[in-house]
């Protein structure tokens, strides 16, 4: 199990972290952390340029054009960008609440065809009954 050990950072910092966390959907812990990754993965290899794969993320410069350890890292970024996105994604809800009808792939890799939920009908309005006239038999 992985353990945290508090640290100490300065007021600035943590706005920052803040800041990007917030555009990035991440606590201000959490983009703390991850710099610290990303400068970790740079200060092990003298070959990685942090501007260059700045300019890759921000999509200024191309990934092909990078080191294999750029790359690396780039590829980091990205998969944890996809993963903080695919937590907050439901499209089978999103769907259902719009009314519309899906496909997706079920367990065992075969496409189902997912119908949108019946739209509610508004009840029907019952006419007022009628007294039952009796006849008498005379």
């Amino acid at each position: 199990m992985a353990t945290t050990s508090p640290a100490r950072i300065e007021d600035d910092l943590y706005a920052s972290a803040k800041l990007a966390g917030d555009a990035q959907s991440r606590s201000a812990s959490q983009q703390v952390a991850h710099w610290a990754r990303i400068g970790r993965e740079i200060q092990a290899s003298a070959s990685i340029s942090h501007r260059e794969i700045v300019a890759v993320l921000a999509g200024r410069r191309s990934y092909d054009g990078l080191n294999a350890r750029e790359q690396a890292v780039v590829r980091a970024e990205w998969a944890e960008r996809m993963a903080v996105y695919r937590e907050d994604l439901d499209l089978a809800g999103r769907f259902a609440a719009e009314g519309r009808t899906w496909v997706e792939l079920d367990e065992d890799g075969n496409v189902v065809e997912r119908d949108r939920p019946a739209p509610r009908s508004a009840p029907r309005a019952r006419a007022p009954r009628r007294a039952a006239r009796v006849r008498s038999a005379s």
